[in-house]
């Protein structure tokens, strides 16, 4: 890839490949999001050595800056994928650093207000056509999905029940959608929860997708009714209501859920390090205002602890935990928090071959997959290895598209084909569970 730009010096490859989302004040005229991220510009820059990503380090603590990918400044490494939305107060000290040391990079958003404008309006275009219905291509709200959950649960009766597991910090319900058709004898079930991490609207938008094909196919597709006849699958569409509210109200960009601290001003927990698995150990952070923030304790927040509470109850025939996060195209599976193979590492490990294969059959997208400490990075306190660690066998987390050109600002016309790949996967690891492998 050619980078427009200064020529290159050694000090020019200082970044790994970056997003970063410049503040360059300018007049606007839209309220959307308070108008926050107007002038905000995407950039992405590439690094070469240790040296340089260890410079990084050390700007970094010097710049208000908000780390998209990794989720932790102690993950950048030489190569190593980083995107960062650089805050107002950052934009002219980057700037500098940039110029000064001669840094190519390439602007892939000009504006990134305006890019939230245009996908706003796009959103309300599309959904007038929609009024009798639920249009699956689109981003939805809280409180839109929330009413497509009532919506289904009593015209779907003889497939859906919803009911709720708990409230989160500021009190909403947290609503999931049990999935199947019922039957007297024994069942094992699959879990699903979409949108631990606020920003990452891809994934909410699959889970909807999921009961959306799961319904309209059951009669018609051999592979879904026998998945439905003989599976329950327990759908959390928003595990995150609280942050997931917030960043369509106040912080497009919000990850953490949004609990309080009495010791710091900074709000929220990273809901995928608050899990009893090496809790608060490598890849993960003690201080409130970090975006990998542990908490103050294990299941510290109401969401984790309600969804962790009702997997304990019904281990014994929950089978498969699948969680849907943003953005990278990864199928990762345990272990996040260490080096090491798991006991069922064959099976598991064909399963994520198989997936990715059919998901790669419908439009060519590539995912990676393996083990997540490999894959992507060492992380502790996770879902994923919570859920293994607690007897649930096939345990795996989709990073889903894409790779960064548009990071979590997905557009909606690619809704569908992600979700349609994506279900050819979740198929085939469902498939592979049925079988006699354990």
């Amino acid at each position: 890839m050619k980078f427009p730009g200064k020529p290159r010096s050694r000090t020019a490859a200082f970044l790994p490949l970056f997003l970063l989302s410049l503040k360059i004040l300018q007049p606007g005229h839209s309220h959307l999001y308070g108008n926050r991220y107007a002038g905000d510009k995407v950039i992405r820059l590439i690094p070469n050595t240790e040296e340089e990503a260890n410079a990084l380090k050390k700007i970094y603590h010097q710049l208000k800056v908000d780390l998209w990918q990794p989720s932790s400044i102690s993950y950048v490494s030489k190569g190593a994928v980083t995107d960062v939305h650089i805050l107002q107060n950052g934009s002219q000290a980057l700037l500098a650093f940039l110029q000064e040391a001669n840094i190519q990079y390439k602007i892939l958003i000009e504006d990134l207000q305006n890019t939230l404008e245009k996908a706003s309006s796009l959103r309300t275009q599309r959904n007038r056509r929609y009024l009798s219905g639920h249009n699956y291509e689109v981003y939805h709200s809280l409180e839109e999905i929330q009413n497509w959950m009532h919506h289904l649960n009593k015209t779907h009766s003889g497939l859906i029940h919803m009911f709720s597991i708990g409230r989160s910090y500021e009190g909403r319900p947290l609503f999931v959608l049990k999935l199947g058709r019922r039957s007297r004898t024994y069942k094992r079930a699959v879990w699903i929860d979409c949108g631990i991490h606020a920003r990452e609207w891809i994934g909410p938008a699959f889970c909807q997708w999921f009961v959306k094909e799961a319904l309209l196919t059951y009669r018609s597709d051999p592979t879904m009714r026998k998945m439905l006849n003989h599976l329950y699958f327990y759908v959390m569409p928003v595990f995150n209501v609280d942050g997931y509210h917030f960043s369509w109200t106040n912080d497009r960009f919000w990850r953490k859920t949004r609990s309080r601290n009495s010791m710091f001003h900074c709000r929220g927990v990273d809901a995928n390090r608050n899990w009893k698995v090496k809790w608060c150990d490598e890849g993960a952070s003690m201080h409130p205002c970090d975006d990998t923030y542990c908490g103050p304790f294990p299941e510290s927040e109401p969401e984790v602890k309600a969804v962790a509470t009702f997997l304990r109850k019904h281990r014994k025939h929950i089978r498969a935990y699948l969680s849907f996060h943003a953005y990278a195209q990864m199928l990762l599976y345990p272990y996040s928090y260490k080096y090491a193979t798991i006991p069922n590492f064959s099976c598991v490990e064909s399963a994520a071959y198989k997936a990715v294969n059919a998901l790669q059959s419908v439009y060519g997208v590539q995912y990676r997959y393996g083990p997540a400490s490999t894959t992507l990075y060492v992380s502790s306190g996770s879902s994923m290895d919570w859920a293994y660690k607690n007897g649930i066998p096939y345990t795996f987390a989709f990073e889903l598209r894409d790779t960064g050109h548009f990071g979590f600002l997905l557009p909606e016309m690619l809704i569908k084909p992600t979700c349609t790949e994506t279900m050819l996967a979740v198929k085939n690891i469902t498939m592979h569970l049925l079988k006699k492998c354990p």
